[in-house]
Protein backbone atom coordinates (compact mmCIF):
# COMPACT_ATOMS: atom_id res chain seq x y z
CA UNK A 1 0.00 0.00 0.00
CA UNK A 2 1.48 3.26 -0.69
CA UNK A 3 1.20 6.64 1.25
CA UNK A 4 -0.82 8.06 -2.24
CA UNK A 5 -2.96 5.15 -2.05
CA UNK A 6 -5.81 6.87 0.22
CA UNK A 7 -6.28 9.29 -2.50
CA UNK A 8 -8.78 6.92 -4.79
CA UNK A 9 -10.26 8.45 -7.84
CA UNK A 10 -13.20 6.40 -9.87
CA UNK A 11 -10.96 5.49 -13.18
CA UNK A 12 -13.81 3.53 -14.38
CA UNK A 13 -12.75 3.17 -18.00
CA UNK A 14 -12.93 7.19 -19.06
CA UNK A 15 -16.33 7.35 -17.33
CA UNK A 16 -15.33 10.48 -15.87
CA UNK A 17 -14.51 11.65 -18.99
CA UNK A 18 -17.76 10.90 -19.97
CA UNK A 19 -19.72 12.23 -17.44
CA UNK A 20 -17.86 15.79 -18.62
CA UNK A 21 -18.90 15.61 -21.93
CA UNK A 22 -15.85 14.92 -23.88
CA UNK A 23 -16.46 11.90 -25.43
CA UNK A 24 -18.40 12.39 -28.71
CA UNK A 25 -18.14 9.94 -31.25
CA UNK A 26 -19.21 11.99 -34.88
CA UNK A 27 -22.80 11.97 -35.43
CA UNK A 28 -24.00 9.45 -38.29
CA UNK A 29 -20.66 8.25 -38.74
CA UNK A 30 -21.01 4.33 -39.50
CA UNK A 31 -19.11 1.92 -36.62
CA UNK A 32 -15.98 0.10 -37.59
CA UNK A 33 -15.93 -3.43 -35.55
CA UNK A 34 -12.40 -4.95 -34.73
CA UNK A 35 -11.12 -7.55 -32.84
CA UNK A 36 -8.07 -6.45 -30.42
CA UNK A 37 -7.80 -9.54 -28.56
CA UNK A 38 -8.54 -13.40 -28.40
CA UNK A 39 -8.25 -15.13 -25.52
CA UNK A 40 -6.79 -18.76 -25.61
CA UNK A 41 -7.00 -19.73 -21.90
CA UNK A 42 -3.50 -19.11 -20.55
CA UNK A 43 -3.96 -15.47 -20.88
CA UNK A 44 -7.56 -16.03 -19.57
CA UNK A 45 -10.88 -17.35 -20.10
CA UNK A 46 -14.50 -15.33 -20.46
CA UNK A 47 -13.80 -11.98 -19.65
CA UNK A 48 -16.87 -10.52 -17.68
CA UNK A 49 -16.61 -7.25 -16.32
CA UNK A 50 -16.07 -3.84 -18.09
CA UNK A 51 -12.83 -2.68 -19.17
CA UNK A 52 -10.94 0.61 -17.20
CA UNK A 53 -8.30 2.21 -19.29
CA UNK A 54 -5.39 5.31 -19.05
CA UNK A 55 -4.23 8.47 -20.59
CA UNK A 56 -1.84 6.46 -22.96
CA UNK A 57 -4.30 4.21 -24.31
CA UNK A 58 -3.55 1.17 -22.07
CA UNK A 59 -6.86 -1.29 -21.04
CA UNK A 60 -7.16 -2.98 -18.09
CA UNK A 61 -9.57 -5.78 -16.84
CA UNK A 62 -10.24 -9.21 -15.69
CA UNK A 63 -11.38 -12.88 -16.93
CA UNK A 64 -13.41 -14.66 -14.55
CA UNK A 65 -11.48 -18.38 -15.52
CA UNK A 66 -8.01 -19.08 -17.13
CA UNK A 67 -4.42 -18.58 -16.28
CA UNK A 68 -1.54 -20.40 -14.35
CA UNK A 69 -3.81 -21.01 -11.05
CA UNK A 70 -5.51 -24.37 -10.30
CA UNK A 71 -9.08 -24.16 -9.60
CA UNK A 72 -11.52 -26.77 -10.36
CA UNK A 73 -8.93 -27.18 -13.65
CA UNK A 74 -10.31 -23.96 -15.23
CA UNK A 75 -7.93 -21.43 -14.31
CA UNK A 76 -8.75 -19.23 -10.91
CA UNK A 77 -8.91 -15.62 -13.30
CA UNK A 78 -6.85 -13.16 -14.20
CA UNK A 79 -5.89 -9.61 -14.11
CA UNK A 80 -4.45 -7.59 -17.21
CA UNK A 81 -2.78 -4.77 -18.86
CA UNK A 82 -3.49 -4.54 -22.94
CA UNK A 83 -1.76 -1.52 -25.31
CA UNK A 84 -4.39 -0.33 -27.48
CA UNK A 85 -3.22 -2.74 -30.13
CA UNK A 86 -4.57 -5.63 -27.70
CA UNK A 87 -1.20 -7.23 -27.08
CA UNK A 88 -0.95 -8.36 -23.11
CA UNK A 89 1.73 -6.19 -21.65
CA UNK A 90 1.13 -8.09 -18.59
CA UNK A 91 -1.15 -10.67 -16.18
CA UNK A 92 -1.81 -11.41 -12.92
CA UNK A 93 -3.68 -15.02 -12.33
CA UNK A 94 -5.04 -15.68 -9.30
CA UNK A 95 -4.16 -18.73 -7.58
CA UNK A 96 -7.86 -19.78 -4.76
CA UNK A 97 -6.73 -18.28 -0.97
CA UNK A 98 -6.15 -15.13 -2.52
CA UNK A 99 -9.21 -14.40 -4.87
CA UNK A 100 -10.87 -16.94 -7.49
CA UNK A 101 -13.23 -15.78 -9.96
CA UNK A 102 -13.43 -12.13 -10.70
CA UNK A 103 -16.42 -11.29 -12.60
CA UNK A 104 -16.79 -7.72 -12.36
CA UNK A 105 -13.88 -4.82 -13.28
CA UNK A 106 -10.73 -3.20 -11.73
CA UNK A 107 -10.82 0.30 -9.98
CA UNK A 108 -7.79 2.12 -10.54
CA UNK A 109 -6.56 4.70 -7.85
CA UNK A 110 -4.69 8.08 -8.66
CA UNK A 111 -1.17 6.20 -7.83
CA UNK A 112 -1.75 3.08 -10.66
CA UNK A 113 -2.54 0.49 -8.02
CA UNK A 114 -5.47 -1.67 -8.46
CA UNK A 115 -8.71 -2.76 -7.07
CA UNK A 116 -10.97 -5.18 -7.14
CA UNK A 117 -13.55 -8.67 -6.46
CA UNK A 118 -13.42 -11.94 -6.57
CA UNK A 119 -16.25 -14.03 -6.23
CA UNK A 120 -14.67 -17.18 -4.87
CA UNK A 121 -11.42 -17.85 -3.22
CA UNK A 122 -10.20 -16.57 0.29
CA UNK A 123 -10.02 -20.77 1.81
CA UNK A 124 -12.10 -19.24 4.73
CA UNK A 125 -13.50 -22.17 6.56
CA UNK A 126 -17.06 -21.66 6.37
CA UNK A 127 -19.69 -24.86 5.49
CA UNK A 128 -21.45 -22.59 3.04
CA UNK A 129 -18.03 -21.46 1.08
CA UNK A 130 -16.20 -25.10 1.17
CA UNK A 131 -17.18 -26.17 -1.94
CA UNK A 132 -16.03 -22.89 -3.71
CA UNK A 133 -12.97 -22.40 -2.14
CA UNK A 134 -14.06 -19.73 0.03
CA UNK A 135 -16.41 -17.10 0.26
CA UNK A 136 -14.66 -14.53 -1.96
CA UNK A 137 -12.17 -11.48 -1.42
CA UNK A 138 -11.28 -7.89 -2.05
CA UNK A 139 -8.23 -7.35 -3.59
CA UNK A 140 -5.79 -4.78 -4.15
CA UNK A 141 -3.14 -5.25 -6.98
CA UNK A 142 0.24 -3.19 -7.62
CA UNK A 143 0.68 -1.49 -10.74
CA UNK A 144 2.85 -3.80 -12.52
CA UNK A 145 0.44 -6.58 -11.92
CA UNK A 146 3.03 -7.99 -9.83
CA UNK A 147 1.78 -8.37 -6.51
CA UNK A 148 -1.92 -9.09 -4.68
CA UNK A 149 -3.09 -8.32 -1.42
CA UNK A 150 -6.24 -9.68 -0.28
CA UNK A 151 -7.63 -6.27 1.84
CA UNK A 152 -10.66 -8.32 3.26
CA UNK A 153 -11.78 -12.30 2.96
CA UNK A 154 -15.38 -12.56 3.33
CA UNK A 155 -16.56 -15.13 5.80
CA UNK A 156 -20.16 -15.53 4.98
CA UNK A 157 -22.78 -14.56 7.55
CA UNK A 158 -23.08 -12.50 9.32
CA UNK A 159 -20.99 -11.38 7.04
CA UNK A 160 -21.53 -10.97 3.04
CA UNK A 161 -20.52 -13.50 0.52
CA UNK A 162 -19.70 -13.99 -3.23
CA UNK A 163 -19.32 -10.74 -4.27
CA UNK A 164 -19.70 -9.75 -8.07
CA UNK A 165 -19.17 -6.20 -7.39
CA UNK A 166 -17.34 -3.38 -9.65
CA UNK A 167 -15.72 -0.87 -6.46
CA UNK A 168 -15.79 2.63 -6.03
CA UNK A 169 -13.57 4.50 -3.19
CA UNK A 170 -13.49 7.88 -1.44
CA UNK A 171 -10.63 10.78 -0.87
CA UNK A 172 -10.12 8.70 2.32
CA UNK A 173 -8.78 5.76 0.15
CA UNK A 174 -12.16 3.65 2.14
CA UNK A 175 -13.43 0.76 -0.86
CA UNK A 176 -17.25 0.58 -1.27
CA UNK A 177 -19.60 -2.64 -3.17
CA UNK A 178 -21.73 -5.43 -2.70
CA UNK A 179 -22.27 -9.12 -2.38
CA UNK A 180 -25.05 -10.40 -3.65
CA UNK A 181 -25.78 -13.00 -0.52
CA UNK A 182 -25.01 -13.15 3.03
CA UNK A 183 -25.13 -11.00 5.63
CA UNK A 184 -29.07 -11.61 6.32
CA UNK A 185 -29.19 -14.27 3.56
CA UNK A 186 -30.41 -11.90 1.04
CA UNK A 187 -27.05 -9.10 0.35
CA UNK A 188 -25.06 -6.44 2.03
CA UNK A 189 -23.90 -2.80 0.58
CA UNK A 190 -20.48 -2.84 2.57
CA UNK A 191 -16.87 -0.48 3.41
CA UNK A 192 -13.33 -1.92 3.58
CA UNK A 193 -10.97 0.30 4.90
CA UNK A 194 -7.05 0.87 3.70
CA UNK A 195 -6.31 -1.70 7.26
CA UNK A 196 -8.52 -4.25 5.43
CA UNK A 197 -11.30 -3.59 8.16
CA UNK A 198 -14.75 -4.02 6.98
CA UNK A 199 -18.13 -2.91 7.75
CA UNK A 200 -21.27 -3.56 6.78
CA UNK A 201 -23.46 -0.55 5.92
CA UNK A 202 -26.37 -2.40 4.87
CA UNK A 203 -28.02 -5.70 5.25
CA UNK A 204 -30.84 -6.49 2.95
CA UNK A 205 -34.11 -8.26 4.25
CA UNK A 206 -35.61 -9.29 1.17
CA UNK A 207 -38.51 -7.77 1.28
CA UNK A 208 -39.70 -3.89 0.26
CA UNK A 209 -35.78 -2.62 0.62
CA UNK A 210 -34.79 -5.59 -2.20
CA UNK A 211 -32.51 -8.73 -2.11
CA UNK A 212 -30.05 -9.46 -4.05
CA UNK A 213 -27.48 -6.71 -5.06
CA UNK A 214 -25.44 -7.83 -7.55
CA UNK A 215 -23.40 -5.43 -9.54
CA UNK A 216 -21.85 -2.96 -7.00
CA UNK A 217 -23.04 1.07 -6.18
CA UNK A 218 -22.16 4.18 -7.65
CA UNK A 219 -21.10 7.41 -5.26
CA UNK A 220 -22.40 11.14 -5.35
CA UNK A 221 -19.72 13.75 -3.62
CA UNK A 222 -22.23 14.05 -0.55
CA UNK A 223 -20.95 10.26 -0.11
CA UNK A 224 -24.78 8.81 -0.98
CA UNK A 225 -24.17 5.20 -2.36
CA UNK A 226 -26.84 4.15 -5.39
CA UNK A 227 -27.68 0.62 -6.87
CA UNK A 228 -29.60 -1.58 -7.64
CA UNK A 229 -30.95 -5.53 -6.49
CA UNK A 230 -32.04 -7.77 -8.94
CA UNK A 231 -35.02 -8.34 -7.15
CA UNK A 232 -37.29 -7.77 -3.91
CA UNK A 233 -39.47 -4.91 -3.69
CA UNK A 234 -42.91 -5.22 -4.19
CA UNK A 235 -42.84 -8.59 -1.95
CA UNK A 236 -40.78 -10.68 -0.78
CA UNK A 237 -37.62 -12.32 -3.15
CA UNK A 238 -39.23 -15.00 -5.08
CA UNK A 239 -42.29 -12.25 -6.09
CA UNK A 240 -40.12 -8.90 -6.43
CA UNK A 241 -38.37 -6.91 -10.14
CA UNK A 242 -36.04 -5.30 -7.95
CA UNK A 243 -35.67 -1.91 -6.77
CA UNK A 244 -32.92 1.13 -7.33
CA UNK A 245 -31.64 2.32 -3.91
CA UNK A 246 -29.60 4.88 -2.37
CA UNK A 247 -27.91 3.90 1.24
CA UNK A 248 -26.86 6.89 2.99
CA UNK A 249 -23.43 7.54 4.97
CA UNK A 250 -24.84 6.18 8.30
CA UNK A 251 -25.97 3.14 6.58
CA UNK A 252 -29.56 4.26 6.39
CA UNK A 253 -31.52 2.54 3.07
CA UNK A 254 -34.26 4.53 0.43
CA UNK A 255 -35.40 2.59 -1.88
CA UNK A 256 -35.75 5.14 -5.38
CA UNK A 257 -37.66 3.23 -7.12
CA UNK A 258 -39.37 -0.42 -7.41
CA UNK A 259 -39.98 -2.07 -10.78
CA UNK A 260 -43.24 -3.36 -11.75
CA UNK A 261 -42.66 -5.59 -14.99
CA UNK A 262 -43.83 -3.21 -17.51
CA UNK A 263 -41.54 -0.59 -17.01
CA UNK A 264 -38.36 -2.95 -16.35
CA UNK A 265 -37.46 -6.42 -14.27
CA UNK A 266 -34.40 -7.48 -12.79
CA UNK A 267 -31.88 -4.69 -12.92
CA UNK A 268 -28.61 -6.34 -12.75
CA UNK A 269 -26.34 -3.27 -14.03
CA UNK A 270 -23.94 -0.75 -12.59
CA UNK A 271 -25.38 2.63 -12.47
CA UNK A 272 -24.39 5.34 -14.66
CA UNK A 273 -24.99 9.50 -12.96
CA UNK A 274 -25.14 12.23 -15.22
CA UNK A 275 -23.90 16.10 -14.35
CA UNK A 276 -27.25 16.89 -13.40
CA UNK A 277 -28.27 14.04 -10.99
CA UNK A 278 -29.88 11.78 -13.35
CA UNK A 279 -29.35 7.78 -12.67
CA UNK A 280 -29.39 5.28 -15.73
CA UNK A 281 -29.47 2.13 -16.13
CA UNK A 282 -30.88 -1.66 -17.57
CA UNK A 283 -33.13 -4.22 -16.55
CA UNK A 284 -32.07 -7.70 -17.25
CA UNK A 285 -36.17 -8.39 -18.22
CA UNK A 286 -39.17 -6.41 -18.08
CA UNK A 287 -40.19 -4.16 -20.46
CA UNK A 288 -43.34 -4.33 -23.22
CA UNK A 289 -42.62 -6.56 -25.27
CA UNK A 290 -43.91 -10.41 -25.26
CA UNK A 291 -41.55 -12.29 -27.27
CA UNK A 292 -39.44 -13.10 -24.38
CA UNK A 293 -42.22 -14.06 -21.67
CA UNK A 294 -41.55 -11.54 -19.36
CA UNK A 295 -39.80 -8.43 -21.17
CA UNK A 296 -37.33 -8.54 -23.27
CA UNK A 297 -35.35 -5.87 -20.59
CA UNK A 298 -35.28 -1.94 -20.79
CA UNK A 299 -32.79 1.03 -20.64
CA UNK A 300 -33.85 3.58 -17.91
CA UNK A 301 -33.78 6.75 -16.64
CA UNK A 302 -34.19 7.77 -12.83
CA UNK A 303 -34.69 11.15 -11.76
CA UNK A 304 -35.41 13.64 -9.16
CA UNK A 305 -38.51 15.11 -9.08
CA UNK A 306 -40.37 16.66 -6.38
CA UNK A 307 -38.56 15.65 -3.36
CA UNK A 308 -38.91 11.81 -5.14
CA UNK A 309 -37.53 10.61 -8.29
CA UNK A 310 -39.56 9.41 -11.47
CA UNK A 311 -38.84 6.43 -13.92
CA UNK A 312 -38.68 6.57 -17.72
CA UNK A 313 -38.40 3.73 -19.65
CA UNK A 314 -36.30 5.00 -22.93
CA UNK A 315 -36.60 1.60 -24.87
CA UNK A 316 -37.63 -1.85 -24.76
CA UNK A 317 -35.71 -4.44 -26.39
CA UNK A 318 -37.27 -6.91 -28.95
CA UNK A 319 -40.13 -5.00 -30.26
CA UNK A 320 -40.66 -7.50 -32.73
CA UNK A 321 -39.91 -11.52 -33.11
CA UNK A 322 -36.58 -12.24 -33.66
CA UNK A 323 -34.75 -9.50 -30.88
CA UNK A 324 -32.22 -7.90 -33.92
CA UNK A 325 -32.15 -4.98 -31.88
CA UNK A 326 -30.82 -7.05 -28.49
CA UNK A 327 -31.92 -8.66 -25.56
CA UNK A 328 -31.57 -8.84 -21.93
CA UNK A 329 -28.59 -6.39 -21.25
CA UNK A 330 -26.58 -7.18 -18.41
CA UNK A 331 -24.20 -6.10 -16.20
CA UNK A 332 -23.13 -2.75 -17.44
CA UNK A 333 -22.85 0.33 -16.67
CA UNK A 334 -23.94 2.23 -19.93
CA UNK A 335 -21.88 5.08 -20.83
CA UNK A 336 -23.14 8.53 -22.18
CA UNK A 337 -21.85 10.97 -24.56
CA UNK A 338 -23.09 14.86 -24.75
CA UNK A 339 -25.73 14.68 -27.35
CA UNK A 340 -27.01 12.44 -24.70
CA UNK A 341 -26.74 9.08 -27.26
CA UNK A 342 -26.32 6.46 -24.68
CA UNK A 343 -24.30 2.82 -25.46
CA UNK A 344 -24.47 -0.44 -24.75
CA UNK A 345 -24.65 -4.00 -24.74
CA UNK A 346 -27.09 -6.99 -24.47
CA UNK A 347 -26.06 -10.63 -23.46
CA UNK A 348 -27.97 -11.86 -26.47
CA UNK A 349 -30.32 -10.80 -29.41
CA UNK A 350 -28.80 -9.69 -32.48
CA UNK A 351 -29.01 -10.54 -36.15
CA UNK A 352 -27.09 -13.92 -36.11
CA UNK A 353 -28.75 -17.24 -34.21
CA UNK A 354 -25.47 -19.05 -34.19
CA UNK A 355 -25.49 -19.31 -30.39
CA UNK A 356 -28.23 -22.04 -29.14
CA UNK A 357 -29.87 -21.26 -31.88
CA UNK A 358 -30.61 -17.43 -30.31
CA UNK A 359 -28.48 -14.10 -31.36
CA UNK A 360 -25.25 -14.02 -29.65
CA UNK A 361 -25.76 -10.12 -28.38
CA UNK A 362 -25.07 -6.58 -29.68
CA UNK A 363 -23.76 -3.08 -29.21
CA UNK A 364 -26.39 -0.89 -29.09
CA UNK A 365 -26.76 3.07 -29.60
CA UNK A 366 -29.90 5.29 -28.27
CA UNK A 367 -30.12 8.67 -29.47
CA UNK A 368 -32.03 11.45 -27.10
CA UNK A 369 -35.20 10.59 -28.92
CA UNK A 370 -35.13 6.86 -27.94
CA UNK A 371 -34.18 5.69 -31.17
CA UNK A 372 -31.95 2.68 -31.18
CA UNK A 373 -29.11 1.58 -33.65
CA UNK A 374 -27.26 -1.79 -33.71
CA UNK A 375 -23.82 -0.58 -33.92
CA UNK A 376 -22.60 -4.73 -34.14
CA UNK A 377 -24.56 -7.63 -33.88
CA UNK A 378 -22.58 -10.59 -32.57
CA UNK A 379 -22.21 -13.84 -34.70
CA UNK A 380 -20.48 -16.12 -31.98
CA UNK A 381 -17.63 -16.68 -34.37
CA UNK A 382 -14.14 -14.92 -34.39
CA UNK A 383 -16.23 -11.56 -33.13
CA UNK A 384 -16.94 -13.81 -29.85
CA UNK A 385 -20.32 -13.61 -28.28
CA UNK A 386 -22.77 -12.31 -25.14
CA UNK A 387 -20.89 -9.22 -24.29
CA UNK A 388 -21.91 -9.27 -20.72
CA UNK A 389 -20.30 -6.03 -19.42
CA UNK A 390 -20.68 -2.90 -20.36
CA UNK A 391 -18.76 -0.32 -22.66
CA UNK A 392 -15.85 2.67 -22.21
CA UNK A 393 -15.30 4.96 -24.52
CA UNK A 394 -12.25 7.49 -24.83
CA UNK A 395 -11.91 10.82 -26.13
CA UNK A 396 -11.90 10.43 -29.74
CA UNK A 397 -15.27 8.51 -29.25
CA UNK A 398 -14.53 4.94 -29.74
CA UNK A 399 -15.98 2.15 -27.85
CA UNK A 400 -14.39 -0.64 -26.09
CA UNK A 401 -15.84 -3.85 -24.55
CA UNK A 402 -15.25 -7.64 -23.84
CA UNK A 403 -17.31 -10.64 -24.61
CA UNK A 404 -17.38 -14.21 -22.39
CA UNK A 405 -17.30 -16.10 -25.35
CA UNK A 406 -16.41 -16.70 -29.10
CA UNK A 407 -13.06 -16.48 -30.59
CA UNK A 408 -10.94 -18.74 -30.55
CA UNK A 409 -13.74 -21.76 -30.92
CA UNK A 410 -10.81 -24.15 -30.28
CA UNK A 411 -9.69 -22.87 -26.61
CA UNK A 412 -9.29 -26.41 -24.48
CA UNK A 413 -10.27 -24.78 -21.33
CA UNK A 414 -13.60 -23.64 -20.50
CA UNK A 415 -16.98 -24.73 -22.18
CA UNK A 416 -15.26 -25.32 -25.75
CA UNK A 417 -17.32 -22.40 -26.99
CA UNK A 418 -14.65 -19.89 -27.06
CA UNK A 419 -12.51 -17.77 -24.45
CA UNK A 420 -14.25 -14.71 -25.22
CA UNK A 421 -12.54 -11.08 -27.34
CA UNK A 422 -11.43 -7.37 -26.72
CA UNK A 423 -13.16 -5.54 -28.86
CA UNK A 424 -12.92 -1.95 -30.52
CA UNK A 425 -15.53 0.22 -32.31
CA UNK A 426 -14.55 2.98 -34.45
CA UNK A 427 -16.60 5.66 -36.69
Amino acid sequence: MTQNSARLVLRWCFTLLLAMNFCVPPANAKPKFKVLHTFHGKDGVNPIGQLIGDAAGNFYGTTGEGGSGRCQNFGCGTAFKMNAAGKILWQYSFQGPNGEGPSAGLLRDSTGNFFGTTEYGGKISNHLCLDIGGCGVVFELDKDGRKETARHKFTGPPDGYVPESLLVGDAAGNLYGTTYIGGNGYGTVFKVDNAGKETILYNFTGGSDGCAPYPGVVRDGAGNLYGVTLIGGAGFCNSGYGVVFMVDPSGNETVLHTFSGSDGANPISVLLFDKRGNLYGTTENGGVSTVCGGGCGTVFELSPSGGGWSETVLYSFCPQSGCTDGETPFRGPLVRDARGNIYGTTEMGGASSHCNGAGCGVVFKLDAGGKEMVLHSFTGGADGAYPYGGLVIDSAGNLYGAVLEGGDLKCSIGNGRGCGTVFKISF
